[in-house]
């Protein structure tokens, strides 16, 4: 992890992230997670990368769902990787940021995100989107859903400029509360 020091914890605060699981249930998040997990569309035997990856919910409900995966959850956070590798031995969890991914060029079928980019400022973003681009396999696909408060046209720019092909607002939706309305995004390789 060269170049980065600052990233936000998961609920703000480091003290916080006892609260993040039962929080982030309270908002429905995992309704969520199961949305973009339909979309994402995974197959036995896919190499399958979550950034932001955080207490490792969204690659938790991937393993419910039985399809046997190669599953790589990134996380800048080492508090809350530690959580996420109580809760399952099938997934390997590494600290890294999004604009540094830790896996060769063209290794990965379906990267996932889910509420995380909002935490990124445009360079950032770039810099993640380019890293997205590289790690894929030539076929393989991003999904990502996040609140909708930026504007989509933006992150689908920045998915274009680092060579993604197709990028497209694919969905939205809201839920009651703090996680409000969010967007699905969909691009390829």
């Amino acid at each position: 992890m060269t170049g980065h020091t600052h990233y936000l914890p998961a609920m703000g605060k480091h003290w916080m992230l006892f609260l993040y699981d039962p929080f982030t249930r309270l908002l429905g998040a995992g309704k969520v997670h199961g949305e973009l997990l339909d979309r994402a569309a995974v197959q036995p035997g896919h190499r399958v990368l979550e950034i932001g990856c955080g207490t490792g919910n969204l690659l938790v409900a991937l393993g419910k769902r039985g399809v046997a995966v190669d599953a790589v959850g990134i996380d800048p956070d080492p508090a809350a990787l530690r959580r996420a590798r109580r809760k399952t031995g099938n997934v390997r969890f590494e600290q890294a940021f999004a604009g540094e991914l830790p896996l060769p060029d063209a290794s990965v079928d379906r990267v996932l995100s889910a509420f995380m980019l909002h935490h990124l400022d445009a360079t950032e973003e770039a810099r993640a989107m380019r890293e997205v681009h590289r790690v894929l396999r030539p076929g393989g696909e991003l999904h990502a859903v996040d609140l909708a408060v930026n504007d989509p046209g933006k992150l689908l720019g920045l998915m274009r400029d680092a060579g993604l092909t197709g990028p497209a607002e694919n969905g939205r939706g809201r839920r009651p509360g703090p996680l409000g309305s969010y967007v699905f995004y969909r691009a390829s390789r």
